[in-house]
């Protein structure tokens, strides 16, 4: 390098001569600091515990941070107050005593009151379980029994209700499920796993009817709720969403004219297809366009006399029941 270039010119020149050894003296302490630094290094690689114990302490002191202050000397105050009132409480057994009658206390009365919730419930419970099966037998489902299964959790932790030390909470102490047996035989299951599409929406509408007026549900979406009925059953089904539509607003998909009858707005899904593309649209009926619709939801055809007689009988039965 430029040591090699200025030894080859350092015998005509005194001062390159003083540069050239200058410049070997930095080397040889170059040389000397790399050595010493890779030392360093290989002291470093040879003990990972002590890097692991650095990392893991960095970890940690990080986590304290987060949780109890900005900085490591807000943590170490607050260990150091928390330290104090720990030492407060530990010498101050009457104190103990007091906060453990005064948590025994609470922990009783909060089992009393439990209870007392369980048992208005268990008995709120059958009474409108007797209501929903009730509202059933009229929506073509005469044999079907609702009930529930209201049981509590054993828990170590928790409160004392009738002789049972069970798990609470904000609800009390009860798990509360809906059950349904929907044929006679059928043992009572979850209405989730035990019912069909269209017994779900039926059961439903049962339960919105028995707390028409209470319940703040501001729009229900019903769907297959008149699958598999017809007749009297179908215009009884028309009946009790009208009603319950009296309170909210209520969406309901259907094919029966008895139920359609019952609405205040009807609209009519359609598909046209005008030769390669096929849209579909929503048509609101009025007039003459819902007896004509209703008639053909009655006898498939829209032209027959009988049929439109009885749609406008359905639409004036349903409006002399509003």
């Amino acid at each position: 390098g430029a040591q090699r270039a200025l030894e080859a010119v350092r015998a005509h020149d005194p001062a390159l001569a003083a540069l050239t050894d200058r410049i070997g003296e930095i080397g040889i302490l170059l040389r000397d600091v790399a050595g010493e630094l890779a030392g360093y290094a290989d002291d470093l690689d040879a003990d990972p515990l002590r890097l692991a114990a650095v990392e893991e302490r960095r970890a940690a002191l990080t986590a304290l941070t987060r949780k109890y202050g900005e900085d490591v000397a807000e943590v170490l105050a607050w260990a150091e107050s928390s330290a104090a009132r720990l030492t407060e409480l530990e010498g101050d057994d009457e104190r103990i005593g007091e906060l453990t009658a005064e948590r025994d206390a609470l922990r009783s009365e909060l089992g009393a009151l439990a209870q007392e919730l369980s048992e208005a419930r268990t008995e709120a419970a059958e009474r409108f379980a007797a209501a929903v099966t009730e509202e059933l037998a009229s929506l073509a489902m005469p044999h079907a029994r609702v009930s529930f299964d209201i049981r509590q959790t054993d828990d170590p932790d928790g409160v004392e209700v009738n002789g049972r030390t069970v798990a609470y909470g904000p609800s009390g102490v009860d798990e509360v499920e809906l059950l349904l047996a929907p044929h006679p035989g059928a043992p009572p299951r979850p209405i989730a796993k035990g019912a069909s599409g269209g017994e779900l929406s039926r059961v439903m509408l049962a339960v919105e009817v028995v707390f028409a007026g209470t319940d703040p549900v501001p729009t229900y979406l019903f769907d297959e709720v008149d699958a598999g009925v017809g007749g009297k059953a179908a215009v009884e089904i028309g009946r009790r969403l009208a009603r319950l539509a009296k309170k909210a607003q209520v969406v309901v998909v259907t094919h029966l004219p008895q139920v359609a009858a019952f609405a205040d707005r009807q609209l009519l899904v359609e598909k046209t297809n005008d030769g390669s593309v096929t849209r579909s649209g929503v048509k609101v009926l009025e007039g003459e366009d819902r007896v004509r619709e209703l008639s053909r939801m009655l006898a498939g055809q829209e032209d027959s006399e009988t049929a439109r007689a009885h749609a406008e009988e359905l639409l004036a039965a349903a409006r002399a029941d509003a």
